[in-house]
């Protein structure tokens, strides 16, 4: 192509985008009067023109009730009896509670008090004595089982419980067979089942007979680190069930697509289990890792069916002791220490939670 026809074609392409061409007469927009409900003044737009009468209700939109919003007081009638239960077995003691942890010699029975004092905390915390005698069981017994117990049992029974539910997941046959016998511990009552570890681990028990330890103290007269071997044990294989029912839930709920590409690339179980299973289980993984912390912080049922109501391993010493079992041990005698520990309790779960959700906010895929 030529220079010359170059020039012309630009000429004629500026020629013509410099044209003007006729100019037709626009209609005027139909004037709305500014009184009526819904006119938008700058727009010259009728949002929703519906009536001229003046709204005399809230629920009311442009003059005419709005059946949605007129009728909210009937949702408030249905959730009125959960509204109550929530205030009253949830909200107030919370709120009862933080109040006596920062009371002086709180009584349970008249529910009188001496004033308002912090040194509820600082006694539990072994920083200041109380009637000249220190208060030891909270930071030498509770806070460490109640650590030893969750940093155990939680990352332990998780990790069981993907294992079996893969392997369950992948079983065609007696699967739901297989599946209720996983489950049958969660639907028995966890006293009877510690009752049974008890037994297991007694000095003429199973454990000792199978593997050749005749008189080996388990429960009864041993050091807390001994104690807390059928004691772990007991809390993994009672809390398992609920999980491999979480998680083969969402096994199931994970595109067959991600296997079959796998598959097809030759891809090691291994590697399909780490970079395929457990990204996509991410948010059941939080979910059951969320609720068993919570659950370990509170542990007490398992403490009393094999060690008793008095939390001892060791005689005359309560070295099996947990926060929660502290709590239940003082409500009574020593009120105020008891929702100090609570509250602390509270607190200390409430760090966590907000720790677990920080961690996996970028791990966690739906």
């Amino acid at each position: 192509m030529s220079i010359e026809l170059l020039n012309f074609l630009k000429k004629k392409k500026k020629d013509a985008g410099n044209a003007k061409g006729p100019v037709l007469p626009t209609a005027e927009p139909e004037k709305v009067p500014e009184h009526k409900l819904g006119y938008h003044k700058e727009t010259n737009s009728i949002i929703r023109l519906v009536s001229n009468k003046k709204v005399k209700k809230p629920y009311q939109v442009t003059g005419i009730d709005d059946v949605a919003s007129k009728n909210n007081w009937k949702a408030w009638v249905y959730l009125a009896p959960v509204i109550f239960l929530v205030v009253v077995f949830l909200l107030y003691p919370l709120i009862n509670t933080i109040f006596i942890s920062f009371t002086k010699n709180y009584n349970y029975t008249t529910g009188t008090h001496e004033g308002i004092t912090f040194d509820n905390f600082l006694v539990i915390l072994h920083l200041i004595q109380y009637n000249g005698a220190w208060e030891s069981s909270f930071t030498t017994n509770a806070i460490p089982n109640t650590l030893i117990i969750t940093f155990v049992t939680v990352p332990v029974s998780i990790a069981l419980a993907l294992i079996i539910s893969v392997a369950l997941n992948s079983i065609k046959a007696f699967q739901k067979i297989l599946q209720t016998v996983f489950f049958l511990p969660y639907v028995t009552n966890s006293v009877a089942i510690g009752m049974v570890f008890s037994v297991l681990f007694d000095q003429k028990g199973l454990i000792n007979f199978i593997f050749n330890l005749d008189g080996f103290k388990w429960i009864s007269n041993t050091p807390t680190y001994i104690a807390m071997i059928p004691l772990c044990l007991f809390i993994v294989w009672n809390s398992i069930p609920f999980k491999i029912l979480i998680l083969l839930s969402g096994l199931q709920g994970i595109d067959k697509q991600y296997y079959q590409a796998a598959q097809i690339d030759a891809a090691p179980k291994w590697k399909v289990l780490t970079k395929i299973t457990i990204p996509l289980l991410s948010p059941q993984i939080l979910y059951l890792m969320i609720t068993s912390f919570i659950g370990a912080f509170k542990e007490y049922n398992s403490i009393v069916s094999i060690f008793g109501k008095k939390g001892e391993s060791m005689a005359g010493q309560k070295n099996m002791y947990t926060i929660v079992f502290y709590v239940y041990d003082n409500i009574s005698a020593n009120t105020s220490f008891a929702a100090a520990a609570a509250v602390f309790l509270f607190v200390i779960i409430l760090i966590f939670t907000f720790i677990q959700f920080g961690i996996s906010s970028k791990r966690v895929h739906y």
